[in-house]
């Protein structure tokens, strides 16, 4: 049996990612679909729309036979530890033979050379990022420059000028890297993005949307119905049911609270062992508390948010900080020291099978509750669940510990 991985956040899975689903098997060849899939939090610090089973529902329906969990160590992480935590769940389940991720050019070859040669993380990228990030520049655009300036130099043509600053790009890039570094057989494959780019916030098209504009089109409409040309049916109807039984939508406004709560609370001193939390911002965030002109999320990150400190860093950050995440939780060691287990989130009759077959080729231990083994980010995630059940209009307090009690979902 054939598979292809997919990496995920699906806020809310749309008619592009049944594209990329559809594409990614005839592409590949494949005969099943395994999904890792964020959690409850999302790459950019984000809360999702709708609670993980809910959305690993979305994809068994849109075609995907597997879905994994992508713990929330990761799954709220920069390019590199993101991609590194979910390419190790691919790569350790043994069953899975390629990875098909989207990207604005879906040309996997130029990355596949850009990585081959950045695999050993050469000193000069290193010293070039440290630099730009010293000059003011975000992450990301040091990144892609520091990457750019090294291929100048070491004459790799027009490989140099491949646009890395977009999204797609370098989350693909560290793919490439992850299963590098890994040793991993796990074949790439890359599919081009259509009639909407990753974090699009207008929509341009008839029925494909980025899932940033149709959480901004909801939240002005509040009105899921309009979801309705841009997701398939199944994506709605689950919405719609997930909405009737108060668990969705949520934003980082239901949030606002305990968010606020623990920020009045600490001190800067308590704010800086926070991961994140990095060149004296926990500062600017103790200052930035007597300036809100409201107290919301928004207002704290309109007031946070400066050249250096991008959205996304600032929402990562509060995002640790609401969550109880400290530095040594997250350093670099225990990020790449892996996550040591595989939890099923949903499964299909497929599905069935390849949870069979990996009895006898996971790298860890496969398990379907938190109550299955003492790993810390297993842990972690039962936490995180704990904390998003605030978010919910339905107040049970049963809710707060399905990471215990909930089985995975089975279509």
């Amino acid at each position: 049996m054939r598979t292809v991985g997919l990496i995920v956040e699906y806020n809310p899975l749309h008619n592009g990612h049944l594209y990329h689903i559809q594409q990614s098997v005839k592409i590949t060849g494949a005969d099943a679909v395994v999904a890792v899939m964020s959690g409850h939090f999302l790459q950019r610090g984000e809360p999702a729309l709708a609670d993980k089973w809910a959305r690993a529902e979305m994809a068994l329906r849109a075609g995907c036979d597997l879905v994994l969990e992508l713990p929330a160590a990761y799954s709220s992480q920069p390019a590199q530890w993101f991609a590194h935590g979910a390419v190790a769940i691919l790569h350790a389940t043994g069953v899975v033979d390629a990875l098909c991720f989207g990207s604005e050019s879906g040309d996997a070859e130029t990355l596949v050379r850009i990585a081959d040669r950045l695999a050993e993380e050469p000193e000069e990228v290193g010293g070039q990022l440290a630099r730009l990030l010293k000059e003011g520049l975000p992450y990301p655009a040091a990144y892609a420059e520091a990457v750019r300036r090294y291929l100048r130099a070491a004459g790799a043509g027009g490989d140099a000028e491949y646009r890395l600053d977009q999204p797609n790009h370098t989350l693909g890039l560290h793919y490439l890297l992850a299963l590098r570094r890994l040793g991993s057989p796990i074949e790439p494959y890359s599919i081009r993005r259509e009639r909407s780019e990753y974090s699009q916030t207008t929509i341009t098209d008839a029925a494909i949307a980025s899932a940033t504009a149709l959480r901004q089109l909801l939240g002005q409409s509040g009105q899921l119905a309009d979801l309705a040309p841009y997701v398939p049916s199944s994506t709605l109807e689950i919405l719609e049911r997930e909405a009737r039984e108060g668990r969705s939508p949520v934003t980082w406004e239901s949030f606002s609270g305990p968010l606020l709560h623990q920020l009045y609370r600490a001190d800067a001193a308590e704010l800086a062992s926070y991961a994140e939390v990095t060149e004296g911002l926990e500062h600017r965030i103790v200052r930035s508390l007597s300036l809100l002109p409201e107290r919301t999320v928004e207002s704290l990150l309109d007031t946070l948010k400066t050249r250096r400190y991008t959205r996304t860093k600032l929402q990562r950050t509060l995002l640790r900080i609401l969550l109880g995440h400290r530095k040594e939780d997250l350093s670099a060691a225990a990020l790449a020291s892996g996550i040591g287990y595989i939890r099923v989130l949903g499964f299909t009759a497929t599905g069935r099978e390849l949870l069979r077959r990996m009895k006898r080729t996971s790298a860890v231990p496969v398990v379907q509750s938190a109550a299955d083994g003492p790993w810390p980010y297993l842990a972690m995630d039962a936490r995180a669940t704990a904390v998003y059940s605030l978010a919910f209009s339905d107040s049970n307090p049963r809710l707060a510990m399905r990471d215990f009690t909930k089985p995975p979902v089975q279509f």
